[in-house]
């Protein structure tokens, strides 16, 4: 049995891991949503959310843990700034894991994670909504057509 029995390896050396999370936890910071397996989601889920959390506390010691472990000066500018702010009143929980079925190749279950409240979902949906047309007052018949 392996009840409580730390992380996934997912079948990469310990190197190869901490490179390939720190790199998606990158993406997912500036992008604010990726798609992954869901193992690999799992996994960075707790990893990401540490670092917001490490925003949200906002001091020196916080910003220099953060600059270690992202690839991007971006990434650690816009967790200080815009995402701190964004999630000051949550207590945790900033990600979301939407599952998305399998691949085709190898049949792996595929998943999106993505941050909660994320502008391009709102862009997203401010695109995708139906332009209102006012309705026409007079409701007259279009003229018959004449059968010969």
């Amino acid at each position: 049995m392996r009840h409580l029995h730390g992380y996934r390896k997912l079948g990469r050396v310990s190197s190869h891991r901490q490179a390939m999370f720190r790199n998606m936890a990158t993406s997912l910071v500036m992008q604010e949503r990726i798609n992954t397996t869901l193992p690999k989601a799992k996994e960075l889920r707790g990893i990401v959310e540490r670092l917001i959390t490490l925003g949200k506390r906002g001091d020196l010691h916080a910003r220099r843990l953060a600059a270690s472990y992202f690839f991007d000066d971006e990434a650690v500018k816009k967790v200080f700034s815009s995402l701190a702010a964004r999630f000051k009143d949550r207590p945790g929980g900033y990600t979301r894991i939407l599952r998305c079925g399998t691949r085709f190749g190898d049949g792996a279950k595929l998943a999106i994670i993505e941050l909660l409240d994320s502008e391009i979902k709102k862009a997203e949906k401010v695109k995708n909504e139906p332009a209102k047309e006012p309705k026409a007052k007079s409701s007259k018949k279009a003229p018959a057509k004449d059968k010969e």
